[in-house]
């Protein structure tokens, strides 16, 4: 999502922004952070699991948020663009190349907000580069909102999504930029946040009513869909709450997904699609958000603001094993 698009939605309801404890009940799952990456969030995995890709403000010339490619344990780390304000990125499943949005060639643009999605940046298009940022090639010229960008595990699509005269739907295009499709038709409903299953066909999503764009916290559903647009599905059912940033797992089962608790505090679950059931990770009275379960299924890559300093918002990354409760 969304250069810390959605964190900062999220942070904007004011509900922390002092130091706050973590799981004090003792009922997390091992947690190890990730060093290196300050201001990070919005990661996710390699194919192999051994790297991972983020937005992150990391050198001192960092003004905005850019791309960063970093190892797992935080070394390697290296900036994928320097020009204009970056926002979501992925992995192609081959590993050897990446897709990211920027503003980079519209300068001149107003930069709206990445968290208000009524004034969300226009002109954020998407490229694809080289793990080093090497080889750039944009993929979209039409000066809107895309965003919100991932691959489908075959590699065959990319998905994403498209604001146009203020609505959000979902999209998808051939991995080399060609064919372009628009999956949802919705003009009540913002659709984004989107993920391929591991079948390469069912898209799984998060969406709101539009009458809440400028509210806080605003209800929000998870939902599945066919990439051709049909067969759509509702997989949450807490119409009044928060269920947001989902994605899945690899074995078709599972998703992992953020959920607000009252009265407005940001926590990670996981969700079995068959059995409805749904398992708690963390108990942090931080914001916990954009978790990503791994590609071996055994660990979620997830951002948090648990390590913040007093009075900071800012978020950094964690890694928390889940190989016990997939045995």
């Amino acid at each position: 999502m969304i250069k810390f698009r959605r964190t900062i939605m999220m942070l904007s309801l004011g509900v922390w922004c002092f130091p706050l404890t973590a799981d004090p009940n003792g009922k997390e799952l091992p947690i190890t952070p990730v060093p290196g990456l300050p201001k990070a969030a919005e990661a996710y995995y390699s194919p192999d699991g051994k790297s991972l890709i983020c937005n992150a403000k990391v050198q001192a010339d960092d003004d905005v948020h850019h791309v960063y490619v970093a190892n797992i344990d935080g070394t390697g780390i290296r900036r994928i663009n320097d020009r204009g304000e970056d926002a979501c990125s992925y992995f192609f499943p081959s590993g050897d190349k990446i897709i990211w949005t920027s503003t980079r060639d519209y300068p001149d643009m107003p930069v709206g907000n990445w968290s208000l999605p009524t004034i969300y940046p226009q002109g954020a298009e998407l490229y694809v580069s080289d793990l080093d940022g090497s080889n750039i090639k944009r993929l979209t010229h039409n000066k809107y909102y895309d965003a919100e960008v991932s691959i489908s595990p075959d590699g065959k699509w990319i998905l994403f999504t498209r604001q146009i005269d203020g609505n959000l739907d979902l999209w998808r295009m051939r991995s080399d930029g060609t064919g372009e499709f628009q999956v949802t038709h919705t003009d009540d409903w913002q659709e984004g946040g989107s993920f391929y299953m591991p079948d390469s066909e069912t898209i799984l999503y998060r969406a709101w009513k539009k009458e809440f764009d400028d509210s806080r916290g605003k209800p929000m559903t998870i939902y599945t869909i066919k990439h051709d647009g049909t067969d759509l599905k509702q997989i949450t059912f807490e119409d009044d709450k928060t269920n947001w940033a989902p994605h899945p797992g690899p074995d078709g089962k599972h998703f992992v997904f953020v959920k607000v608790e009252p009265p407005h505090n940001f926590e990670i679950y996981m969700m079995n699609i068959e059995t409805q059931e749904q398992t708690r990770l963390t108990y942090s009275d931080a914001f916990d958000g954009f978790p990503v379960i791994s590609p071996d299924g055994k660990s979620v890559l997830f951002s948090s603001s648990r390590d913040a300093a007093p009075g900071e918002r800012s978020l950094s990354l964690f890694i928390m094993d889940i190989s016990s409760l997939m045995e």
